[in-house]
Order: C-alpha cells, then sequence, then structure tokens
C-alpha cells in the first residue's frame, strides 16, 4: 500500500514552516521545534494547552541496502533516508492542519483532538502516561462492550 506522500519533493523546511504558518492562522501562539537522532519534535500552545508532537525519524541505516539486498552508494543512501524524512514532515502537516480544521469545522476540540500529544507537568504527553494503563487494561480483558447492551 502506497505511504501518503512517499514522493514529495516538498523539502522538510517547508514542511516546518507550513506547520507553523498553519499553527498562527488557527490561533496558536508558542511554537518550537528541535531534533536528535532519532526523532523531530513540534511544540506549540492553542487553546491554552501546550502540544508536543514527537515524529519518529528513520534510522539512516536502514537505507545502506536496496529492497533486494543490494549495498546502495553513499549519495543513494543519503538520497532514500531525506525521502524518508520528507515524507514524515508532510504526513505531520497534514495530520496537524486536519486536526485543526476539525476543531474550526466545529466538529471536535482542540483538547479533543490534541489529547495524547498535550505536555503534563512532569513533560510527559498524555498518550505516554495513559498508553501503558489502557494496553493492561486490555490484555487483561478489563474493557467494556463496544457498543453499551451488546456483549463482545
Amino acid at each position: 500500500m502506497p505511504t501518503y506522500a512517499e514522493k514529495t519533493q516538498v523539502p522538510s523546511d517547508r514542511s516546518r514552516a507550513e506547520i507553523e504558518r498553519t499553527l498562527v492562522r488557527f490561533g496558536a501562539d508558542e511554537f518550537q521545534y528541535g531534533w536528535t537522532a532519532g526523532e523531530a519534535r513540534v511544540g506549540f500552545a492553542i487553546a491554552n494547552r501546550k502540544v508536543l508532537f514527537r515524529l519518529p525519524l528513520p534510522d539512516r541505516d536502514q537505507f545502506l541496502l536496496t529492497a533486494t539486498g543490494r549495498a546502495r552508494s553513499s549519495s543513494s543512501a543519503d538520497g532514500e533516508y531525506e525521502q524518508a524524512v520528507r515524507q514524515r514532515w508532510r504526513a505531520l502537516a497534514l495530520v496537524i492542519k486536519a486536526k485543526l480544521e476539525a476543531v474550526e469545522a466545529g466538529i471536535t476540540t482542540v483538547e479533543n483532538e490534541f489529547l495524547a500529544h498535550i505536555l503534563l507537568a512532569d513533560g510527559s504527553t498524555v498518550a505516554e502516561h495513559v498508553a501503558p494503563r489502557l494496553a493492561l487494561a486490555y490484555e487483561n480483558g478489563n474493557v467494556p462492550a463496544l457498543l453499551p447492551g451488546v456483549s463482545s
């Protein structure tokens, strides 16, 4: 199955700038981004909430070989890596814009759309705090039926 924007030529910095413009358009009053070896981060404040997206970046080593196992040249491997990074930035730009468009249309709220990415006092996100508990609940079968009154 094709990956969204897998062949994009839009540079990562242009996608970051688009994210920033989108956030400003929808009322964000803070914006930050940075990166480490394995991830990029985009943070912003909107509707009195601080939001953090962690964008996992691919491992450069996964591009050293072709799909058939042949070694790539250094420049070819770098090109494939950069393509993967561009794709992820395009996808993040799409996600953030779609969420904000849904909020503006009255379909949902900022808090509902960005809940998993809202920062808590300890610097973790709601998702990082809740996910282990959620996984345990499902592992133990402690979840309600999908539709009330219907057994699963």
